[in-house]
């Protein structure tokens, strides 16, 4: 193996952890979900709302991870983010009521949310063509692992030592990954490279970027898609524990299937850069995604709640994400070259909104039964194609 490659496996590797922070601090307590509820006193919606909170302040914040990164330089913001984590992860252990809860899983979302979005801007800012896709793909083969193993990882942590213990795990986590990425991740922003930080044209920024219609269209594609699994992910509790009749330590079934799917349409993405063309590459994502929505249709409408058969579409689905991520991620940041990392956040952005309508909205109505969930998951998908359609598809035919 040459060095560049080396070099760029080594990058991916710690790319890949810091864009799982987000979903690690989402998934890592859901097994907890009763045991946190009667520990502070708090019913089923006062805990959901702990995700709802997060995921809004998450949101809110990655609106400035990337453009405090266009200025002060990607490796900062990286460091000081994972510092004020692993504060607000010991402030969650610590929580005596559901109110300090929230108020620490609220600093837990506007820190968290800088590895996602600097993760992408650093990519680009090293890479091109089909390097930066095969790179995004590395990136996600293993980002895929922390949304399966966290809940795992959670729900024997919550076995063994109760849930408090769960969130010590993060703290510890976190640290290990401040120490690796103060030794090993590089700057890859310049100081001649780098934009004053001023509010007015920081907001004259993003009302460029959010007004343009082609980057709306796919940021809310690729949130729409992302949104038709992430409906699973916060219905978890009752899909496993409810409806599959499984136990707090089994959360494995939901999310194991989605990283296989996950890891496979993101091997598929780097074997096909450069390869297939942009139109190719979607057209297959979108096709394996149908099917498998299809499916997810009639498994849930027809058949018993077998564990194999109620997971296996979840593979298909993830697959097909995966292997479109790559394409339209790029897409949408190379509209704006010079201000990559705000376009980096508002892409983070606008796919965290969906998530947080998703979690607040979407899932409490759809969780009560597997028909309803596998329709949700059919709609947004839906609408996640049509979206990109209109974008890359539709004007690449014309």
């Amino acid at each position: 193996m040459s060095a560049i490659p080396h070099r760029r496996l080594n990058l991916a590797i710690v790319l890949a952890a810091l864009a799982a922070i987000g979903p690690f601090s989402i998934d890592a307590y859901l097994p907890a979900f009763p045991e946190i509820g009667a520990a502070l006193a708090a019913n089923p919606l006062q805990i959901q709302q702990t995700l709802s909170i997060y995921l809004v302040t998450f949101g809110l914040m990655t609106l400035w991870h990337g453009a405090l990164s266009d200025s002060f330089g990607r490796r900062r913001v990286i460091l000081v983010s994972i510092a004020v984590y692993a504060l607000s992860a010991l402030g969650c252990a610590f929580s005596t009521s559901i109110e300090m809860l929230w108020a620490m899983r609220a600093l837990q979302g506007l820190a968290a949310g800088a590895g996602m979005v600097v993760s992408r801007a650093i990519v680009r800012d090293l890479y091109e063509g089909a390097d930066a896709q095969r790179l995004i793909a590395q990136i996600a083969i293993m980002f895929a692992i922390a949304p399966a193993v966290a809940p795992v990882i959670g729900g024997w942590i919550l076995h063994l030592a109760g849930w408090r213990a769960i969130f010590f795990f993060l703290v510890l986590a976190s640290l290990l990954l401040l120490f690796v990425c103060w030794r090993q991740l590089p700057e890859s922003l310049p100081l001649e490279k780098r934009q004053t930080f001023a509010i007015l044209p920081l907001l004259e920024n993003y009302k460029s970027i959010m007004s343009n219609p082609a980057f709306l269209a796919l940021s809310i594609g690729l949130g729409l898609f992302f949104g038709g699994g992430f409906v699973y992910v916060m219905s978890a509790p009752a899909f496993i524990r409810e409806l599959l009749g499984l136990g707090a330590t089994d959360f494995h079934w939901l999310f194991v299937p989605a990283m296989i799917g996950m890891m496979s349409g993101s091997w598929i993405a780097g074997r096909v850069s450069g390869r297939w063309s942009d139109r190719r590459t979607l057209c297959a994502a979108f096709a394996i995604m149908g099917a498998a929505a299809c499916l997810n249709l009639l498994v849930s409408g027809f058949l018993p709640p077998w564990r194999i058969p109620a997971v296996l579409p979840l593979i298909g689905y993830n697959l097909g994400i995966a292997m479109a991520v790559p394409t339209i991620t790029l897409r949408g940041l190379d509209m704006f070259p010079q201000n990559r990392g705000t376009a980096a956040s508002c892409q983070a952005f606008v796919q965290t909104i969906i998530n947080s309508a998703i979690a607040a909205f979407a899932a409490p109505l759809l969780w009560g039964s597997r028909l309803n969930l596998s329709l949700g998951m059919a709609v947004l998908g839906g609408l996640g194609v049509l979206s990109i359609y209109w974008q890359i598809l539709r004007k690449n035919s014309a």
